[in-house]
């Protein structure tokens, strides 16, 4: 018998605001345990919430790059149970009424329908050492945003396709970094199994806090695993809520699943609920950045580029960003510039385990490296040297070019003196040319780079040496 999965996902994603969604205390990763903390987020007695007006505004702007219906009228709702690193003893979140619903993501020509984004506050973070647990409340209070996918999701690899392209869509729309190493992004797997073709769905189980794209992808493939050995063997699939091992690829058991009911919400008695005026979202709408597919779209159409180069352009924000800047220095060749940037700059930054982000090579550095080769004052594989020599020193190209005495030679007179010398010195091999054996004239191209120490121009050479082979 096959099997299909059914897969929802709930992802919580940080909105990147400088203070707390209730707070004025900053938000700053790895900043010293507890020292980022007010009676607000503490819930201490007597202290009162105050919404944080640029954490709403990103939740719309997150909401409408989804294509979801904005909520003019949302309520925060109390969610209640406890845990050490929650210290009010509730979470405030959104329940009945959220910000933002019924919108859908395309991945892969399938389209993944999403059925609420709702604002929320975060909890703290336990830290295990040995026998201890430390609680660190810096993260108690930050802005989260939680988004909820229907089951339409229907392999572990569409999962992956559908956080990559959310990641990089918070990231154009400037509302989180969504870095997942920092916890700014972390997935809960909803799954389930049933025979392929049928209607009804199976028991879901619940794997919490996956981190990395990757590690999702693992845990619905074992836990696909898990379950369909357990219904081919007639055992029961449990409704519970479990966690992904990495190191050993497997899901374990957490605790049983809880329902909504157990969280006892109500509507939050501290806060109004929240109006969102006409006016203020028809601005958010009007100021809404260009996001991933039209940036991609428009990368074809402007610069002329294929589709592979525009996707792997447009899927990294700030790569896209680098390259645009660089055009915005020399703009006279995007298709070189683009793949200068991705056959070359890349492979450097990769060898040396860097990113764009910390490029040694700015995008000025780049414009410059791209005019030199169209100006002929680099060949190709001189280029290749000096943008080598880029990433390791952080070195402008002429600067690099002056210091190692790399210029192309372009001059003709110099390049068909160079050819005389050699067609002199290799009289057999121009003799054997003329009869007939024209394999004999790369040789000779050869011999004119090698006495031109690599540095003469190929295209020049080829054109003077055929002429003078006449």
């Amino acid at each position: 018998m096959e099997f299909e999965p059914v897969i929802g996902l709930e992802i919580h994603v940080q909105m990147d605001t400088k203070t707390k969604l209730f707070c004025s205390c900053p938000v700053e990763f790895g900043a010293e345990p507890n020292s980022n903390v007010c009676p607000v987020c503490l819930g201490l007695p007597g202290s009162l919430p105050v919404i944080n007006k640029r954490a709403v505004e990103f939740a719309i702007k997150a909401g409408l790059a989804l294509n979801c219906k904005i909520n003019t009228r949302s309520v925060f709702a109390r969610k209640n149970y406890f845990y050490p690193d929650l210290p009010k003893g509730y979470q405030i979140s959104q329940y009945e009424e959220p910000i933002a619903v019924n919108g859908w993501l395309e991945v892969g020509g399938k389209r993944v329908r999403i059925r609420r984004l709702h604002i929320e506050e975060d909890a703290g973070k336990n830290i295990h050492e040995g026998s201890k647990t430390f609680v660190d409340l810096n993260r108690a209070g930050t802005p989260l945003m939680e988004i909820v996918t229907e089951p339409d999701i229907d392999s572990p690899q569409m999962a992956r396709e559908f956080l990559e392209k959310l990641r990089n869509i918070m990231r154009y729309t400037g509302v989180s970094r969504a870095d997942m190493e920092k916890g700014q992004l972390r997935c809960d797997i909803n799954i389930s199994i049933r025979p392929k073709g049928s209607k009804e769905l199976g028991t879901r189980v619940e794997i919490k806090n996956v981190n990395s794209f990757r590690f999702v992808q693992k845990a619905i493939e074992s836990e696909m695993e898990r379950q369909i050995k357990l219904l081919l063997s007639g055992e029961k699939i449990v409704q519970e809520t479990r966690t992904f091992d990495p190191s050993t690829g497997l899901t374990h058991t957490m605790r049983t699943k809880e329902e909504a009911e157990d969280y006892r919400y109500f509507p939050e008695p501290d806060l109004l609920p929240l109006l969102i005026p006409p006016q203020w979202l028809e601005e958010i709408k009007a100021n809404m950045p260009e996001l991933p597919e039209e940036r991609y779209e428009r990368f074809m159409k402007n610069y002329a580029l294929d589709q592979y180069s525009a996707k792997v352009l447009t899927d990294n924000k700030e790569l896209g960003d680098f390259f645009e800047e660089s055009l915005r220095y020399y703009g006279q060749d995007p298709k070189l510039t683009a793949n200068w940037l991705l056959n070359d700059l890349l492979g450097n930054l990769s060898e040396s385990g860097k990113d764009i982000e910390s490029s040694p090579v700015s995008p000025q550095s780049l414009a410059e490296l791209v005019k030199l080769i169209k100006e002929n004052v680099l060949s190709s594989k001189l280029a290749k040297e000096v943008i080598k020599e880029m990433t390791a020193t952080g070195k402008s190209p002429s600067q690099i070019v002056e210091e190692k005495g790399l210029k192309q030679v372009s001059d003709e007179g110099q390049i068909r003196s160079m050819i005389e010398e050699v067609l002199k010195e290799n009289s057999k091999e121009v003799e054997r040319f003329k009869a007939g054996e024209e394999k004999v004239f790369g040789f000779l191209v050869g011999q004119v780079m090698k006495k031109a120490k690599g540095k003469a121009n190929p295209q020049l050479v080829n054109r003077i040496l055929k002429e003078m082979l006449r």
